[in-house]
């Protein structure tokens, strides 16, 4: 009588011989298995599509990799003209419109704002628009936002898109909030976008806080040589 062998056996031997069908090739042709679709395909036909999809997937990932590693040399690029663009400052004039001019033409942003809150009336050689007074309504609009000291972004509520962006406000779709918390300088520094998607909620924030540190520490000397402090 011919001995039975259960699948179990045979499902054993071959997890120990992997490379049994090296040997032979000729029952690859004749096997077949089930295909999601319903008919029975080859085996052969079976790996080939398991291995596309594979492929298809490490191929998936390394064009990620590509695009983030693309991503980051153009922000450490943006990062270096922002910073030359800073250190070429000399006066609060200088900086101000460096800064709208790097943001517009490196960062390609539609709309760029800085706020800085203080405790008296500027002077009239300060450009317009610049301080906020403390305690203002408006500087309430971002007292949240200054206690989490954490970059904002999407979508900006109303009353603070018309204090950073005036008669812009209703083009903002998504903007970026960036608190400036530094050696006693606080105020906002905000980047604003026609595009929804342009500054999401989910996006990183290392590379925003680094530039309001950056910024920060230039707008600080600046001020302290327009008006001999800048802590109120």
């Amino acid at each position: 009588m011919p001995l039975k062998i259960t699948e179990t056996e045979v499902k054993a031997y071959l997890e120990k011989n992997p490379d049994f069908f090296h040997n032979h090739l000729e029952l690859l042709e004749s096997l077949s298995v089930p295909h999601p679709s319903g008919p029975a395909v080859s085996l052969v036909t079976k790996q080939l599509e398991i291995y596309r999809a594979k492929h298809q997937k490490v191929e998936g990932q390394f064009i990620e990799l590509i695009d983030i590693a693309k991503e980051n040399d153009l922000t450490a690029q943006r990062m270096h003209e922002l910073t030359l663009a800073i250190l070429d400052s000399q006066t609060l004039d200088d900086l101000l419109e460096n800064l709208n001019e790097v943001f517009a033409n490196c960062f390609l942003s539609d709309f760029f704002t800085l706020k800085i809150f203080n405790e008296q009336e500027h002077d009239i050689q300060s450009p317009a628009n610049l301080f906020i007074n403390r305690g203002s309504k408006q500087a309430l609009a971002f007292k949240e936002v200054l206690s989490l000291n954490q970059p904002q972004c999407g979508k900006p509520p109303i009353n603070q898109a018309r204090i950073l962006f005036a008669e812009n406000a209703l083009q903002i779709k998504s903007c970026a909030i960036i608190p400036m918390n530094f050696t006693g300088l606080e105020g906002i520094i905000a980047i604003g976008s026609r595009e929804k998607e342009r500054y999401k909620m989910d996006m990183g924030h290392l590379f925003l806080t680094q530039i309001s540190e950056i910024i920060a520490t230039q707008l600080i000397t600046c001020l302290t040589k327009t008006h001999g402090t800048h802590s109120s």
